[in-house]
């Protein structure tokens, strides 16, 4: 089951967290993967020294021609995950709209083209797996990640808008949407026990989840096990956003 021999997958955001974990699985389960990173191409390398049958791709997605780079150096794919995001901590109006117009650059418009870019090879080829990566954000209501929020919700209605327009051409576009990871991007609140505490109550299984709780919903979904699967969100939080 889960057998992805001969498929070919590029994960966004993918050198640490929640896409290394994504990446490394898809790869144990047959895919050759591009890893893709903003930072460094170095960084891309570094992670791809640990998963098998990879490949490092950099690429700032808030560059439109690194978008363009990054399909030419890829080309046509069977699988996409938009686990790539910025996001900015400020109270709702003290965001400046330079951070504004990343986080919705690189958090939804971004997914936007990348979707757009790749889903004329996989209607060529009758067969392909989007997944976007949301957050529970989208429902709580974070004093501090107000804008992050609303990106995420447009990307989830993104891919519900997009699904039965795929779905005749063999293309599934699914997202999940998780809580609490301890993440690199959360490793210093998480320091804090007073407030690892507050959330660990927050969250009715009562623990912080590991990004090795995202990636098996995420493979089920590219699989031809989640064949039936499209339009569907699933929250991976532990009952956070209950």
């Amino acid at each position: 089951m889960f057998d992805l021999t001969g498929k070919t997958a590029l994960v966004t955001g993918s050198t640490q967290g929640i896409g290394f974990e994504i990446a490394s699985l898809l790869a144990k389960q047959g895919a050759k993967v591009f890893v893709s990173g903003a930072e460094s191409i170095e960084k891309c390398i570094n992670a791809c020294n640990k998963i098998p049958n990879s490949v490092p791709v950099r690429a700032n997605l808030l560059k439109t021609d690194d978008i363009d780079k990054l399909y030419e150096e890829t080309g046509d794919i069977d699988i996409l995950i938009l686990n790539a995001s910025i996001q900015y901590k400020r109270k709702w109006n003290e965001f400046t709209l330079e951070e504004y117009d990343i986080q919705m650059d690189c958090n939804l418009k971004s997914s936007y083209l990348l979707i757009k870019k790749y889903a004329e090879g996989m209607k060529r080829q009758g067969w392909g797996r989007i997944v976007t990566v949301g957050s529970v954000n989208q429902y709580n209501q974070h004093p501090e990640l107000s804008i992050y929020g609303v990106t995420k919700a447009a990307q989830k209605k993104m891919a519900e808008n997009f699904a039965p327009l795929l779905a005749p051409f063999g293309i599934t576009i699914n997202n999940v949407a998780p809580g609490a990871i301890n993440t690199p991007r959360n490793k210093e609140a998480l320091n804090n026990d007073d407030f690892k505490k507050k959330v660990e109550d927050s969250i009715p299984c009562g623990f912080i989840g590991e990004p090795q709780d995202v990636a098996p919903t995420v493979l089920l979904l590219c699989s031809d096990e989640g064949r039936y699967i499209t339009g569907a969100e699933i929250k991976i939080d532990g009952g956070m956003s209950l």
